[in-house]
């Protein structure tokens, strides 16, 4: 079998089982095999694959088409440049939080030496990120699983970033001791409401780490702790930014208006839609 024969087949598989992509994800696991840039694999399709290799692409194939995201098969997610390594312990990077980060980044330049807490690691992607951009930033990140901070520690290694960050094991803002403050507050926390959980596509519903999807009941868990709490984890005129997720902004601008924020803005994402509180801190 060449290549192009098995990336035809592939697509096939995948467009039956109602993945999005299928072409384009098949190309993604045929130039995983391959070990070659996804732009090559028009000019591969002659190449004949072994046994083994097609044995292997047909085991990623079926995983994909059992809808398992492709960044989970691959093992790595590109976020803003960066390669991460990622596993269903953690939530695959989004585009969209990509703006996050280039937010805290227009933020902090005119900063001397700013002090950063990522609430909700994951992957640490932002954090990492956030550290490699930002070279004159300490950043605290912080998550509730274990294994998800091995995973951000380990990113953190490979893109040699781990003297810029350190990871504590916590859930919320415990991962700031008392009396604790920081210039900068980021956070995609958990947002989705507990009951809609079961009706997300099947590579969110069946593969994300439910932990990293559960907001509560109404999907604000977090918003209310960081509305409450935040502004006192933060030094004067520091900022508090937090993804959320559509429809929310009136809701989430409402928790932030009540515990009484002297300034507060909502950013939109790559896609003009509402998705970022940023709130600035008084005292």
């Amino acid at each position: 079998m060449t290549a192009g024969e098995a990336v035809r087949g592939a697509v096939l598989r995948l467009g039956q089982a109602g993945v999005e992509s299928p072409q384009a994800d098949a190309e993604w696991l045929l130039a995983d095999l391959l070990s070659c840039n996804r732009s090559e694999i028009p000019l591969r399709t002659e190449t004949a694959l072994t046994a083994e290799e097609q044995d292997r692409l047909a085991r990623q194939v079926e995983r994909r088409a059992r809808r398992e995201p492709l960044q989970y098969i691959l093992g790595t997610a590109n976020f803003l440049g960066y390669d991460f390594r990622v596993s269903a312990e953690v939530l695959i990077p989004r585009p969209e939080t990509e703006v996050l980060v280039e937010l805290a980044l227009e933020f902090l330049e005119h900063l001397p030496h700013p002090s950063v807490f990522d609430l909700g690691t994951g992957s640490g992607c932002t954090a990492v990120a956030l550290a490699k951009r930002c070279p004159k930033a300490t950043v605290i990140a912080s998550d509730v699983s274990g294994a998800a901070l091995e995973l951000a520690k380990s990113n953190a290694e490979s893109l040699d970033a781990l003297g810029q960050v350190e990871f504590r094991q916590a859930d919320g803002l415990d991962a700031l001791t008392k009396g604790e403050r920081v210039d900068l507050i980021l956070s995609n926390p958990p947002y989705i409401p507990t009951a809609e959980i079961d009706a997300l596509q099947p590579e969110v519903r069946d593969h994300d780490p439910r932990l990293a999807l559960d907001g509560g009941t109404d999907g604000l868990r977090f918003y209310r702790l960081l509305a409450i709490e935040g502004q006192s984890r933060l030094r004067r005129g520091g900022r508090l930014m937090a993804e959320f997720g559509d429809g929310q902004e009136r809701a989430v601008a409402g928790l932030f208006q009540q515990a009484v924020w002297p300034s507060l803005e909502i950013a939109n994402d790559l896609r003009s839609r509402p998705r970022i509180v940023i709130a600035c801190a008084g005292h």
